[in-house]
């Protein structure tokens, strides 16, 4: 994707306005996504959700059935084959050519844009400058590290100077200690560019880090969207809810209580009619029998499953509801917990929190 090259874009309707829709015998997708210039959207769901189909057909790379438009910076896009619109895109394994150094790489964008060869590679040592890799320009891509690669990759989607940024997955082939680093990296880069960015992934974590709004799509459509402070706190699908480490219910809110299926559970929200119920497992306290006094929130339960979690345990829990409590190692020893337990749960009324469904 290497279309002309375009300034910042100003006026009414600068970004990207988009109905993605394509129609498959097996899948349906059919979504809006709107993104500013200077906006970063995160692009959320499990796998099959629609994801990289949607990135795909905002490249050009995957035809839009009937009913699907894309604009960009007030211009149609999508009657625009891929190699002439102003995207730039880094893909999951980043695809650098094997043969070219990282400068060349870099420099591919802007040859093919029409710009001299010596034109080009002065973009692209100013882009490998920028990225901190000034060091490693005649490198071929055979002799980077996996962080090396993927800021390659990051400075030839920049080098054509594009007005929209698609980045697949641009950390899942990182281990852990570099992606923490590429991480921090990649939002410095992206909070300097001026155009719309759209980024697809699976990790809440590089979502919450690198967007300023989340999209989530499940089975073709947009389930929930908004801020990451927002969606964490307020997750509408089950999917939302075990991203962001929440227990979600849905139940019947009048005034501070919910009912739950069987059980009632004081809020210290006062909605009313049909609301999501959320608490997170860390808020979860587990007892071998019925506590003394009469703690609101309380249930019986049976352990169905006991796994490490980060630095501390997690127990599913069944009965009543399905829930997940995360307790510490020691006090899984304390209790002496085993699958098939029958076991007390509860959780605080301050610590459970009802909205509108």
């Amino acid at each position: 994707m290497t279309g002309p090259s375009t300034g910042p874009s100003t006026g009414r309707g600068a970004g990207l306005r988009a109905r993605l829709v394509v129609t498959r015998p097996s899948f349906a997708l059919d979504i809006t996504l709107e993104v500013a210039a200077g906006e970063v959207v995160a692009l959320l769901g499990p796998n099959g959700a629609g994801k990289t189909t949607a990135l795909r057909a905002l490249a050009g790379l995957t035809p839009l059935s009937a009913g699907g438009t894309i604009t960009l910076d007030g211009l149609p896009l999508h009657p625009l084959p891929a190699e002439q619109r102003p995207i730039g895109m880094v893909f999951q394994n980043y695809l650098l050519f094997p043969h070219l150094s990282a400068l060349d790489n870099v420099a591919f964008g802007p040859r093919c844009q029409g710009a001299s060869k010596a034109e080009a590679r002065r973009t692209a040592a100013d882009l490998l400058r920028r990225i901190g890799l000034a060091e490693q320009a005649s490198a071929r891509p055979g002799r980077l590290s996996g962080g090396q690669a993927q800021r390659v990759a990051l400075a030839r989607a920049l080098a054509v100077r594009p007005r929209l940024l698609l980045l697949d997955e641009p950390l899942a082939a990182l281990d852990a200690h570099t992606r923490l680093e590429i991480r921090s990296h990649l939002r410095r880069h992206l909070a300097g560019f001026d155009g719309a960015t759209v980024l697809v992934t699976h990790d809440p974590l590089d979502a919450m880090v690198l967007a300023d709004r989340l999209v989530v799509v499940e089975h073709g459509s947009v389930v929930q969207q908004g801020g990451p402070a927002e969606v964490a706190r307020r997750p509408r699908t089950d999917y939302v809810a075990r991203l962001v480490g929440l227990n979600l219910f849905r139940g019947v809110a009048d005034g501070h209580r919910v009912e739950v299926g069987e059980l009632t559970f004081s809020t210290s929200e006062q909605p009313a009619g049909a609301v999501f119920v959320a608490f997170s497992p860390a808020a979860v306290a587990l007892y071998r029998s019925r506590p003394d006094g009469s703690p609101r929130n309380l249930w019986r339960a049976r352990i169905d499953g006991i796994e490490r979690h980060g630095d501390n345990v997690r127990v599913h829990l069944a009965g009543p509801i399905a829930a997940f409590a995360d307790i510490t190692p020691a006090a899984l020893a304390d209790l002496d917990l085993a699958p098939g337990q029958e076991i007390w749960a509860s959780v605080k009324a301050t610590e459970t929190h009802a909205y509108p469904a």
